[in-house]
């Protein structure tokens, strides 16, 4: 396979990773559209992604794709699956793997024990899809291995009967990003909106960055530009950074109270994912 990979997001770190794009292994033809792509990162998805009679060959197709010289992520089936073992030993000699995401995570030990079977260093996502992975989110969070939290909106909604209104999973919401803080993670990946383009695609992602989040998983490339604008500094955030640190530069600070080192603070983080993303000096 030829490496298609979009030379942005190649070079973007999964830890800013805006809008993360899960792709049914049971197509092997998407894998090259979807590297090529504006996703910030690629999950090939040998899960939810791949009927059971096809797990076997699309774990294959996965493998070679990596091989060949595909950089993606792969969510594997969960701990209690038949397949765990079979998604871990197959992937732990792949080529340009980047991470691992892990299904319906419910507890620290699960982490910990998919990162045993992987190469030192290999990233693991954790997934979070019920309610009892939620009550379990700081753990989780300080687990040997972990790299980031994600949230399966569609899997919680069904474990705890709770609607798709954003009031209905804010606390869901919430609880990941603070469990992310107290376990020195990155921004938790939100869940994605399946169908959603436009202005409902635009609240969608206005919603999971008012909580706290940093990234969105999405089905659809179609989706992924608007995510990643969505996430991302706006140009009014820019434009107030840059006034705010040329004033600091200068050394003609405006209001010297109590916030102005938070705000600083602020504005440096602004400048700093902005340049990241490729948009300050725009």
């Amino acid at each position: 396979m030829t490496p298609y990979r979009n030379q942005r997001a190649a070079a973007l770190p999964a830890r800013l990773s805006r809008s993360v794009l899960l792709v049914g292994a049971g197509d092997p033809s998407a894998f090259v559209p979807a590297l090529a792509s504006e996703a910030d990162s690629v999950i090939f998805d040998i899960e939810d992604g791949l009927p059971e009679g096809q797990k076997e060959q699309g774990r294959a197709d996965v493998v070679e794709a990596l091989n060949q010289g595909a950089g993606a992520w792969v969510r594997i089936n969960d701990i209690h699956s038949e397949h765990w073992q079979a998604d871990l030993d197959a992937l732990s000699g792949a080529r340009n793997l980047r991470g691992i995401m892990l299904a319906k995570t419910e507890s620290s030990d699960h982490i910990t024990r998919t990162a045993m079977m992987m190469p030192a260093g290999t990233p693991v996502i954790a997934l979070i899809e019920s309610a009892l992975g939620l009550v379990n989110a700081n753990d989780i969070a300080r687990a040997p291995g972990v790299f980031r939290l994600a949230f399966g909106v569609g899997d919680f909604r069904r474990d705890t009967g709770a609607s798709g209104d954003p009031m209905a999973l804010a606390h869901a919401r919430s609880t990941l990003v603070v469990a992310s803080r107290v376990g020195g993670l990155p921004g938790p990946i939100d869940g994605p909106t399946p169908g959603a383009s436009g202005e409902q695609l635009d609240e969608a992602c206005r919603v999971t960055q008012s909580m706290g989040m940093t990234g969105k998983l999405t089905l659809d490339p179609a989706q992924t530009e608007a995510i990643n604008s969505g996430l991302a500094p706006s140009e009014q955030e820019i434009a107030w950074a840059r006034e705010l640190l040329h004033e600091h530069e200068s050394g003609m600070p405006g209001t010297m109270d109590g916030s102005y080192l938070p705000r600083l603070a602020r504005a440096r983080k602004v400048s700093d994912l902005a340049a990241t993303y490729g948009l300050w000096n725009r």
